[in-house]
C-alpha cells in the first residue's frame, strides 16, 4: 500500500471518528424506525421474470461479506461497519446449505451444479447426478446421468445466455452452467484420460462450444473471462504472452471455431473490448488471459489491459438485452476464492468489493420489476474476524481495543490481527526451548504492516493452501420471485426459484 493511500485511509478514519462521536441513542432509534418502515413497504413480486442474473461470489462466506463491507467502506473513507455493499441492499435474504452429495465441506463443481441444475452431486463432478464419481470415463454412463442446467433450459426457450468469470471460463463454476463431465479438471483434451477419449468424452472447452446448440438453442451469446490456453492448440503462441502456448493436443483452435460457427466477435485485451459496440454485436467471446484474469488490485499492471467485472457485466447485459424474449446471465467473481486459498485477505475483500460494483452496475441497468437478481456463493472459506477491535479499526489491521492506541497483545506478548484463517500458508512454526514444543503463532507483527495488499494472514493449521469451509452462505435477491428466498434452503433450491421465475 502506498504512503498516499495510507494517508487517505488515515484521514478517512479521522473523519469516521468525528461522525461516530455524533452517534447517540436517537441515532439507533431513527435508523431502526426507518428500516422498519422500509420493510413494511415491501411487496412480493409474483410476476414472471424476463431476465435472470445469477452472481456467484466464489468462496464468499458470511465472514467474507462482513469483512468486505468494512473494507470497502474504509477504502472510500466512510464508516465501514455501517457501510453496505450493493448486493446487501437487495430486499430478500436466505441461507444456502452448501454440502455436496458426498462431502461436508464442498468444492465448486458440485455446489455450482446444485445451483444451476437443482440436483446435488459429488465432489469434482459437473452437471451429472450423484450416481457418477470423479473417475468415470464411460460416455454412455455420463450421458445417462446428465442433469439439465438453467442455462440450457433458457437456450431451449429461446432466451439469450451469457457467462462471465474472472477465472478460466472452463473452470468449475462457469463450466457448471453448460458442461456435463465427471472431472472438473478435464478442461482441455490433453487432460482427458485415454479411456475417456476413446469413449467419446468431450473436454469442457469443446462442450462450451457445442452445449448451447445441443440443448436445443442457438449457443451461448456472451462468454467473457480467462482461459485462452484451453481453446488453443499447443502449436499456437498466446497473443499476449508469446512464450506461452495453447494446451490442446487435438490441433483445434476453438476460438476460431466459435467465431466462425456463431459469426461472433472475439477480443483478448481492453482496447478491443472497449471498441465493441454492444448495439451492433450479437455474440461476443472475450478471453483476456491464458489462465485466470488478474485480481482487481493487480489489473492496472496488465500491459494489454483487461476489463473489470463491472465492465464485463455491463457490456454483457447490453448485448443480451437485444433478445426480446429475455436472457440468463451467470457472473462469477472467481478470485475471491483464489485470494482466500492464498490466505490473502486484502485481495479477498477487494475482489468482493469488485463483485459489489458489478451488482451495482447490473441493478442500474435493468428493470428490477422484470429481472430477478440473485447474489450468492458456492461455498465459504475459513476466514474469520475475531478479537475485540474498536469501531473504525482498520479491518486488516492489528486488534486495538476501544480507548487504546496500542495493539492488544496475545498470551505470547505479540499483537494479532482481526482477520485470520483457520488453515493455510500463514502458519509459522517455531520450536520453543527447552521443551522442544512446536507452536504456530510466533511471528511478531509489531513492525509488520498487516494492511499491505501482499500480507498473508496467520493460519492455525499448516497446509499448502487454505481450504473451503462448510457453513451456510447467504442468498441475496431482488426482483420477480425473490421473496421465495426466505429461510434456510438446500443449495439446489436456488435452481427451482430461477426456473419458476422464468416460467419454465
Amino acid at each position: 500500500m502506498t504512503n498516499l493511500n495510507k494517508i487517505i485511509i488515515s484521514l478517512a478514519l479521522v473523519t469516521w471518528v468525528s461522525n461516530a462521536l455524533a452517534e447517540d441513542q436517537q441515532t439507533w432509534i431513527d435508523a431502526g424506525k426507518a428500516e422498519l418502515e422500509a420493510a413494511k413497504q415491501l411487496q412480493p413480486n409474483n410476476g414472471k421474470a424476463k431476465n435472470v442474473i445469477l452472481f456467484i461470489g466464489d468462496g464468499m462466506g458470511v465472514s467474507t461479506v462482513t469483512g468486505s463491507r468494512i473494507f470497502e467502506g474504509q477504502q472510500r473513507g466512510v464508516d465501514g461497519e455501517r457501510n453496505q455493499l450493493a448486493f446487501e441492499q437487495l430486499p430478500y435474504l436466505g441461507l444456502s446449505k452448501t454440502y455436496s452429495a458426498n462431502q461436508q465441506t464442498p468444492d465448486s463443481a458440485p455446489t455450482m451444479s446444485a445451483i444451476v441444475t437443482g440436483i446435488k452431486t459429488n465432489e469434482g463432478v459437473i452437471g451429472l447426478n450423484q450416481n457418477v464419481t470423479r473417475t468415470e470415463t464411460n460416455q454412455t454412463v455420463i450421458s445417462a446421468n446428465a442433469t439439465q442446467t438453467i442455462l440450457e433450459k433458457a437456450e431451449a426457450h429461446g432466451l439469450a445466455t451469457g457467462i462471465i468469470s474472472t477465472a478460466r471460463v472452463t473452470h468449475a463454476t462457469p463450466a457448471a452452467t453448460y458442461a456435463h463431465i465427471p472431472n472438473r479438471d478435464w478442461e482441455n483434451d490433453a487432460l482427458l484420460p485415454a479411456a475417456a477419449t476413446q469413449s467419446g468424452v468431450k473436454d469442457i472447452a469443446v462442450q462450451l462450444l457445442e452445449q448451447g446448440k445441443k440443448a436445443g438453442g442457438d449457443g451461448i451469446e456472451v462468454v467473457l473471462g480467462g482461459g485462452r490456453k484451453e481453446f488453443l492448440p499447443k502449436t499456437a503462441a498466446d497473443p499476449e504472452h508469446k512464450k506461452k502456448h495453447g494446451k490442446r493436443k487435438d490441433g483445434r483452435n476453438l476460438i476460431e471455431e466459435y467465431v466462425a460457427q456463431h459469426n461472433a466477435e472475439y477480443v483478448w485485451n481492453q482496447q478491443q473490448f472497449d471498441a465493441i459496440n454492444p448495439k451492433k454485436t450479437k455474440r461476443l467471446l472475450g478471453l483476456f488471459q491464458p489462465s485466470h484474469m488478474h485480481y482487481e488490485h493487480d489489473r492496472a499492471n496488465d500491459k494489454a489491459g483487461e476489463p473489470s467485472l463491472a465492465e464485463m457485466t455491463s457490456k454483457a447485459i447490453d448485448i443480451l438485452s437485444q433478445n426480446n424474449k429475455g436472457y440468463f446471465l451467470a457472473v462469477e467473481a472467481a478470485r475471491i476464492d483464489h485470494a482466500s486459498h492464498a490466505g490473502n485477505a486484502y485481495r479477498t475483500f477487494s475482489e468482493t468489493a469488485a463483485l459489489s460494483d458489478a451488482v451495482k452496475t447490473a441493478m442500474s441497468k435493468v428493470d428490477m420489476s422484470n429481472t430477478l437478481i440473485i447474489v450468492t456463493a458456492d461455498h465459504s472459506h475459513s476466514l474469520t474476524l475475531a478479537g475485540y477491535p474498536k469501531r473504525g479499526n482498520p479491518i486488516l489491521g492489528k486488534v486495538v481495543a476501544p480507548e487504546k492506541t496500542k495493539p492488544t497483545l496475545a498470551e505470547d506478548n505479540k499483537p494479532y490481527t482481526t482477520v485470520t484463517f483457520a488453515n493455510g500458508t500463514g502458519y509459522h512454526e517455531h520450536v520453543v526451548e527447552p521443551s522442544d514444543m512446536r507452536v504456530g503463532r510466533v511471528k511478531d507483527m509489531s513492525n509488520v504492516d498487516t494492511t499491505d495488499p501482499d500480507f498473508h494472514q496467520e493460519a492455525l493449521v499448516p497446509l499448502a493452501y487454505e481450504t473451503h469451509a462448510a457453513e451456510d452462505v447467504a442468498i441475496f435477491a431482488g426482483g420477480p420471485k425473490a421473496h421465495l428466498f426466505h429461510g434456510v434452503h438446500e443449495q439446489s433450491y436456488i435452481y427451482y426459484v430461477m426456473e419458476d421465475a422464468l416460467g419454465f
